[in-house]
This record gives structure tokens, sequence and C-alpha cells, in this order.
């Protein structure tokens, strides 16, 4: 599909997959430098629907998730991005800190998220099992991610 949608306009697009009776997957997180982790996450929580949904934290969210110096990548280029794997469906920026909000709108059959994550520190999970959807967990690629990957970059050229 690799459609962003907004905010305003999930609701219907899901609503309209939905009738269709396609299965949806929803995962989320920042993505700031996609590597190879980010891709094999995603296309692993993809194999669980026919319709992976995307929440991609924005700029400012990241900010105060990571730090004054975050995100590297603007969220208009990460949407853009990630909108364009073969995995991803569909994706929509969220403003908030975690995803909730946007849980309530995709109501999806499968929340995915990383397993680095212990079950009850999954938001929406108690929302997503209260309807007999599933929560699902994807092991983590070792020594794959955005921070080693920065770090590995400023070692080799020297940067503060």
């Amino acid at each position: 599909m690799n459609i962003i949608a907004t905010f305003d306009k999930i609701e219907e697009l899901i609503a309209d997959l939905k009738e269709k009776s396609k299965k949806i997957a929803f995962t989320n997180g920042c993505f700031d430098i996609l590597h190879r982790g980010h891709v094999e996450y995603l296309e692993k929580a993809k194999e669980k629907a026919d319709i992976l949904v995307l929440g991609l934290n924005s700029d400012a969210s990241v900010r105060r998730l990571k730090g004054d110096k975050r995100p590297y990548v603007s969220e208009n280029d990460r949407a853009f991005i990630l909108s364009r794997l073969e995995a991803v469906d569909i994706v929509c920026i969220f403003s908030e800190d975690t995803p909730i909000n946007l849980l309530y709108k995709v109501k999806p059959d499968y929340l995915i998220k990383g397993g680095d994550y212990q079950l009850d520190q999954i938001v929406g999970r108690e929302f997503v099992e209260s309807y007999g959807g599933k929560v699902v967990t994807i092991p983590v690629i070792s020594g794959k991610s955005t921070t080693n990957l920065v770090e590995r970059i400023k070692t080799s050229r020297n940067y503060d």
C-alpha cells in the first residue's frame, strides 16, 4: 500500500481495510536511522497480518524520549523512507510519547514490539487483549541499533 496516513484519517482507512476482512498488525517506534535490525524486524512483523501499520514518533516525541540531539532524520523523511519498505503498508506519525491514542483508532489484531520489551511493558497491551487481539514480541538482532550505529560513527570520525 505504501501510505502515509494522517492521524485524522487513519481510523477511516483502517475501517475500510477491516471491512475487506484484512488482518491488521501494528508496531511503533522512532526508526531514526534506518538499519538492518529495523528492516528485519518490520519484515517479521508483516508476516503476522495482511496489513502492517507503523506508528512513527514525531520529531518532538523523539526529542522527549531520546534527548535534544535526536532525531537525526526528520519525521517526514523517516515516514517517506519507511512507507517505501515492502513490509510497511501504512505509516502514521503520532506526537505523544506513547502510541496509545493511535492504537485506539487502529484497534489492531496484532500489537507487535521488539523482544527487548517484557509483555507488561508494552503500551496498549491490555487494550488490545481486551477485544481478543494478540500481543507479539519479535527477537531483536544483537548489536543492530541506532545507538550502536551512532557510537560507531562518532568513534570512527572522532566526533564529540
